[in-house]
């Protein structure tokens, strides 16, 4: 009865949006006031995140029955949102945002639908993996038409959308969907798997691809170090985000995390949080030229701040995690050429054979053009020698396969200086946003 009470006051109480271009100098003004429900926050930032928008700046109010979120966003030119159209497209996705889809745990899943089926992977990670999950689906006639494909710390997961290559549709036969699970399955346990891989059949339903390449990764629990011999480790060391926790007053645990700022970082913390039952009271977010600070006000959904030593190790091995797992690690290349059956196996069988290690890519087809870009490595973790990259261009096609950049692996560390509470000394005394002169009043 209380949950139907809940559904009613949300419907009756649908979220307002307001957009503003005026009251910041050098970004648009996202404002989002609903009744609050746990996973609010996440829904809000997923729509901004794909629309391809840049948070620079959030707040972050809801304690009580009430949400209020500020969000200072950006173009990927680092515009201001002027265009009228794409301004009402997103005011329409926030207020109309569905909740949702319940959490899926299978190491494989494969999922049809009309257009394609879709496939979910995981296990551990080892050169050439991704080539012999491609070589495989060649084999059996499916074209992967997209996928998004992450590494880390010795786990990969992967979701991929395949057609039959010979009608462009979704394969439904039942037989030849266990067949493809059974040999994608072979193909993941390898030699040296750290744990047996399970193969089950994904629920039907719709399930944002990042969104679910985070639970597939949590649930591989791949915050827990793996150190393996002879490769080297990326992530460690100074470089490593600075994450702290710590128990505050009205029974709040305050977490407060430097880093290196990139796109899409706001989303992957609040989707690790929500996948671990945490909510978010309070909330701060700020980003510099090249560093994010982010400080977050949260209890357990139960109402409970985090009370033992384990649960906080394990909280700031999670948030490392979150961090880490799409973090531009290694060479980017940008593969733009005519899509056509077995391309992706091909160009992976290339790498593979050129000791390339792939850590991380996603791949798209639209129009017959298939656009694929990858972040490699060599085997031991290294940059690649130019020389090879100039081989595999050549065997390519120089004008299909472009490098965009070499991220830096040995990036400085973040600032280590933290004053917990910074930015939220006066947040309690604080009652409206209008308190930081952000916005004006729009009642």
């Amino acid at each position: 009865m209380d949950d139907e009470y809940a559904k009613l006051i949300r419907r009756v109480n649908r979220p307002r949006v307001v957009i503003d271009n005026n009251a910041c100098e050098d970004a648009t003004i996202i404002q989002v006031d609903s009744v609050n429900k746990h996973g609010i926050l996440l829904e809000v930032v997923q729509v901004l995140t794909d629309m391809n928008l840049t948070i620079r700046k959030a707040y972050i109010s809801s304690d009580g029955g009430w949400f209020m979120d500020v969000f200072n966003v950006v173009d990927n030119d680092d515009n201001k949102i002027r265009d009228k159209e794409l301004i009402d497209y997103i005011q329409r996705r926030i207020e109309t945002s569905a909740g949702f889809v319940p959490s899926r745990r299978g190491s494989v899943g494969v999922m049809p639908s009309e257009e394609y089926t879709s496939i979910e992977l995981a296990g551990t990670d080892r050169p050439g993996l991704f080539s012999e999950v491609c070589a495989v689906l060649a084999d059996l006639h499916c074209n992967v038409v997209n996928a998004e494909i992450w590494t880390h710390n010795a786990r990969a997961a992967a979701v991929v959308h395949v057609t039959d290559d010979s009608i462009g549709c979704a394969i439904t036969d039942p037989k030849r969907l266990s067949t493809i699970k059974e040999l994608l399955c072979n193909v993941l346990k390898g030699s040296d798997d750290l744990k047996t891989v399970k193969t089950t059949l994904s629920a039907p339903g719709v399930m944002h691809r990042e969104r679910r390449l985070h639970q597939i990764m949590f649930a591989e629990r791949d915050y827990e170090r793996v150190e393996r011999k002879g490769v080297r480790t990326v992530e460690g060391g100074s470089s490593r985000p600075q994450i702290t926790l710590l128990n505050i007053e009205k029974d709040y645990t305050v977490i407060t995390m430097r880093s290196k700022d990139r796109p899409k970082l706001l989303f992957d913390i609040v989707c690790t949080l929500t996948d671990m039952e945490y909510v978010v009271f309070h909330g701060m977010v700020s980003t510099g030229r090249m560093e994010a600070y982010q400080e977050f006000y949260i209890r357990h959904v139960d109402g409970l701040p985090i009370s033992s030593e384990a649960e906080r190790v394990r909280v700031i091995q999670c948030l490392e995690a979150a961090i880490e797992r799409r973090a531009s690690e290694g060479l980017e290349l940008e593969l733009f050429t005519e899509d056509r059956p077995g391309l992706l196996s091909d160009i992976t069988r290339i790498f593979r054979e050129n000791s390339l290690c792939i850590k991380r890519a996603l791949i798209s087809t639209k129009g017959g053009k298939a656009k694929d870009t990858f972040y490699v490595t060599d085997v031991t973790g290294n940059p690649v020698d130019p020389k090879i990259i100039d081989s595999i261009r050549r065997q390519i096609g120089q004008s299909e396969l472009q490098v965009k950049h070499s991220s830096n692996l040995a990036s400085k560390p973040p600032n280590q200086e933290t004053t917990m509470g910074y930015f939220f000394g006066n947040l309690f005394k604080a009652r409206t946003f209008q308190n930081f002169k952000l916005i004006r009043s729009y009642s």
